[in-house]
């Protein structure tokens, strides 16, 4: 099944009323109102505009005024919340959900009033009226305010700017830029150092992939956008930013779990008392942490959400997935704010049931760390204590192979375009420098990265065996962190236990024996970074971000490759990316 389908199925996440195709009998809905329903269903970017003209014929004909209108359609937004049970809908409802709920009951009532008066001859006359409009202004002029157009609508309209030949194009930029941006702003971040980068690298197909991903309302924060901006950063072809990267750089399948979404977790599960916990004092945060811990982990989450998790899980096909937190403050280009929330590995190895089980459970462990005492001292130190931090959530398969019983990526990797260690090392600051390990990544965020990974600088290979160590370079590494696919666990394992069903990743890797009194076999990465097309993917891709970025950046991602006759291919999935300097094994 296509995404889009399942999406298209669940068309109400985007609104948290309810999912009932037509309000009942107190818009007087009548046969010939449903007919009215049907025939605009046929156009679903014009329908818009059609219900427009409507209202205006029904103004201008006395049928009603359009302050009747409004009235009118405001009291029967209140009855539908009634009905929906919200007793007390000024705290029950925020004031979007409100709007949204308005929209769609002034929909459907001018549907009824039109079809009651006017019948639906005089509808197939402003239905091709607005087609014949389309065709002559749909290329050209923007005839709507994008802040408040409808998602199609935007979508529609930067699709046809998109198409235009260049000499076209230039005449409506200006457009094409404003709708870009208030897409940006809907689905990724209203920060306008985010949005001064994005709106100049993403194209309208580009917002539709996140779009299409994205289930429920409000963002996909600040981590999720990070990674979609670095990984389409590096596949711009643009001769002024070097050689083309697009063959190479991917990022994994990932399905967005939208900002909104802790808020209906939260009043579903009657846990509203927790939002204002970053006003209390830090003791009484600590106090009460695991009472919200407890509280989340045995929360219900919202029916619609567990129907389309259903879905996401149907397309990994049995893949280990990691669960992210992607708050709106993580990866901001003016502060990182990373390593503050949770993640979550599932290998999803067992009954559907189970691992859907585990993947709601995955989605409560990071709500509740949204109200982790240590992120909110950090938000504090940067004065962000007052900011609506809502959690977004990340759910995307690993990237790794199987090999015998075991699943694991060949490489997880940290790489940064300026060097911290640059002066030590002898090595060049600006061409940046890498850590690498094999397998599942812990190490890259815990104090003990530095045991069993490598840190290289890209403009120089390693030194030999017999040279004196840098301080640059880190113990080999002899253990492995993998999912058992027999157990559904994650283990720690020597490398010894897998390095016989790599094909021949040993020989990319790279083993060497340690010193005799602890004969253990180790990865060194030697013919790894000894190969020079690595190395310059890895630059020109650390490089090329800085550029666009114009500050130093932090990329986290996997590698995989494959052997070909000139050597391994090497393919790049991005995870992470965000700006400023940190300390490499601090996060």
């Amino acid at each position: 099944m296509e995404i889009r389908d399942w999406e298209i199925k669940s068309l109400h996440l985007q609104s948290p009323i309810s999912s009932q195709p037509m309000p009942t009998a107190p818009l007087r809905s009548t046969t010939p109102a449903i007919d009215v329903y049907v025939k605009l269903a046929q156009y679903p970017i014009l329908s818009d505009r059609i219900r427009l003209r409507m209202r205006e014929e029904l103004f201008q004909r006395g049928v009603i005024s359009k302050t009747d209108f409004e009235q009118e359609v405001k009291e029967l937004a209140m009855e539908s919340q009634r009905r929906e049970g919200l007793h007390d809908p000024v705290s029950q409802e925020d004031e979007s959900a409100w709007q949204r709920r308005l929209e769609i009951i002034r929909d459907y009532h001018t549907d009824a009033l039109f079809a009651n008066n006017l019948g639906s001859s005089l509808l197939d006359q402003l239905v091709e009226e607005m087609r014949n409009q389309q065709v002559a202004t749909s290329k050209l002029e923007l005839t709507f305010n994008p802040e408040v157009a409808p998602w199609a609508l935007l979508f529609q309209q930067g699709e046809n700017y998109d198409a235009l030949p260049p000499p076209e194009q230039e005449k409506i930029k200006h457009h094409l830029e404003e709708i870009k941006v208030v897409l940006i702003k809907r689905l990724m971040s209203d920060q306008l150092p985010f949005i001064a980068v994005a709106k100049n690298v993403f194209s309208i197909r580009d917002l539709r992939w996140v779009y299409e991903r994205l289930i429920g309302r409000g963002k996909i924060g600040g981590k999720a956008s990070g990674m979609v901006l670095a990984w389409r950063i590096l596949q711009l072809n643009r001769a002024e930013l070097g050689p083309d990267l697009r063959p190479y750089v991917h990022v994994p399948e990932t399905f967005f779990v939208g900002s909104e979404l802790i808020y209906e977790f939260l009043y579903l599960n009657r846990m509203e008392r927790f939002v204002n916990q970053k006003y209390l004092p830090d003791a009484e945060r600590q106090a009460q942490y695991p009472e919200i811990v407890a509280a989340c982990m045995a929360g219900e989450l919202p029916d619609f959400l567990v129907d389309n998790l259903q879905e996401v899980l149907k397309q990994f096909h049995g893949r280990p997935f990691i669960v992210r937190s992607s708050s709106l403050l993580e990866d901001h280009l003016d502060y990182a704010f990373a390593g503050k929330y949770a993640t979550v590995f599932c290998p999803n190895q067992g009954t559907a049931a189970q691992n859907l089980a585990d993947l709601g459970n995955a989605i409560r462990r990071i709500y509740a760390s949204t109200f982790n005492p240590n992120a909110m001292r950090e938000r504090e130190k940067f004065g962000l204590i007052d900011y609506d931090e809502r959690m977004a959530i990340m759910v995307q398969p690993l990237i790794g192979e199987r090999h015998g019983r075991y699943f694991f990526p060949t490489i997880v990797g940290a790489g940064w375009s300026e060097n911290p260690f640059h002066a030590e090392a002898g090595a060049r600051k600006e061409d940046g420098c890498l850590r690498l390990v094999w397998g599942f990544a812990d190490r890259l965020s815990s104090e003990a990265a530095g045991q069993e990974s490598c840190i290289i600088a890209l403009n120089q290979t390693r030194q030999q065996p017999d040279a004196p160590e840098s301080q640059l370079m880190q113990a080999n590494q002899q253990t492995i962190k993998v999912v058992n696919l027999e157990t559904n666990q994650f283990e720690m394992i020597p490398i010894t236990a897998v390095i016989e069903h790599m094909d021949g990743a040993q020989g990319l890797m790279g083993t060497a024996v340690t010193a005799p009194g602890n004969p253990t076999p180790a990865i060194t990465f030697n013919p790894l970074y000894q190969d020079a097309r690595f190395i310059k993917l890895m630059r020109h891709a650390l490089n090329r971000l800085q550029i666009i970025y114009d500050k130093p950046v932090e990329l986290e991602f996997t590698l995989s490759f494959e052997n070909t006759p000139t050597g391994p291919r090497y393919q790049l999935y991005i995870l992470q990316c965000h700006t400023g300097q940190s300390v490499i094994g601090n996060r």
